[in-house]
């Protein structure tokens, strides 16, 4: 469904020092830099696939959705989406796609919600039964309806980012491209999202291409990540795979009847202990989990037992220092 190849794209930035003095110098004899934004990046994506587009900031995440949704021209490189090239077929390419960056808006500010959905429809050409049944569906699952009536400006960012994300599905677009979607939401904003673009996703085989800083996203609706970083594709696999590499350890919290017995096993590490309850950190590649709760059911009598992995947020992390990025 999209075809990325050897995608480069380069940007001339304006270096500066502080002061009147270099304003002046810079004024009459800019000095630039380049920054390469992208470098030989390529990547296949299919139908009905939710993939996460990570990396650090000025990974090159933006640039690289801003010039397949036909925004930006690249220095080189191709790009089939659906068969169109996007910076060369525009009209055609934007009725499959919406797009939803979480800084910018596609809504008016000032009037209501309703008025930028109509003049949405106008300007895609969705014919009236289509922009009926999408509302109606993006009003119910989205939560939309006490908000088509309130001028943008007057919505808070949650409600205005649900709003987005229903005005760009408004033509029933193949792809969906979201560029920072739950920035700065709230936790019930969030799941609010994530629920609708797994609903969308399910019933309509949407493809969904998500990049953000917020890991519990990627972990709760991507099953494949891509990571780039300083411009270059680095990692393209599953999200089971990157757990599995960075995932060594495993957290096990155990309550007990009382006892005072000393535990010690191989390959665990005690975090917390107390008369009732036991934190142990669990190396993987030395004990298996259930070979540890097997020890410890000999010794205690246990109540309950809870096993956590990582936190998404430290395996990506690693998984950054690896690629010293």
């Amino acid at each position: 469904m999209i075809e990325v190849e050897s995608l480069s794209k380069s940007f001339k930035v304006v270096k500066r020092g502080a002061g009147i003095g270099a304003a002046l110098k810079s004024l009459f004899k800019p000095e630039y830099s380049t920054v390469e934004a992208l470098k030989d990046v390529s990547f296949k994506i299919n139908e009905g696939e939710i993939v996460g587009y990570i990396g650090p900031n000025g990974a090159g995440k933006s640039t690289t959705i801003k010039i397949i949704s036909g925004i930006l021209v690249p220095d080189s490189g191709k790009c089939n989406i659906l068969g169109y090239t996007p910076w060369k077929n525009r009209v055609n390419h934007v009725k499959n796609i919406g797009v939803v960056f979480g800084q910018r808006s596609q809504l008016w500010w000032d009037v209501p919600v309703m008025d930028s959905f109509n003049l949405l429809k106008d300007i895609y050409k969705v014919p009236q039964k289509e922009f009926n049944d999408n509302l109606e569906l993006l009003t119910s699952t989205l939560d939309l309806s006490s908000l088509l009536s309130t001028p943008v400006r007057q919505l808070s960012l949650g409600q205005r980012m649900r709003c987005e994300i229903g005005a760009s599905l408004l033509h029933s677009p193949k792809i969906l491209f979201l560029d920072e979607p739950t920035i700065g939401l709230d936790a019930v904003s969030k799941v609010a999202v994530r629920n609708f673009i797994k609903t969308i996703n399910k019933e309509k085989k949407v493809t969904v291409i998500l990049t953000t800083h917020d890991m519990n996203d990627i972990e709760a609706l991507a099953e494949r990540i891509i990571l780039i970083g300083k411009g270059k594709l680095l990692m393209d696999g599953t999200i089971t795979e990157l757990k599995n590499k960075f995932s060594t350890h495993k957290i096990l919290k155990v309550d007990f009847a009382e006892n005072h017995e000393n535990i010690h096993i191989y390959g665990t590490q005690i975090i917390s202990r107390s008369k009732e309850n036991i934190t142990l950190s669990v190396d993987l590649e030395k004990i298996k989990v259930s070979e540890v709760i097997g020890l410890l059911s000999n010794k205690l009598d246990i109540i309950d037992v809870s096993v956590e992995s990582r936190p998404i947020d430290e395996i990506i992390v690693d998984l950054y220092k690896e690629y010293q990025i």
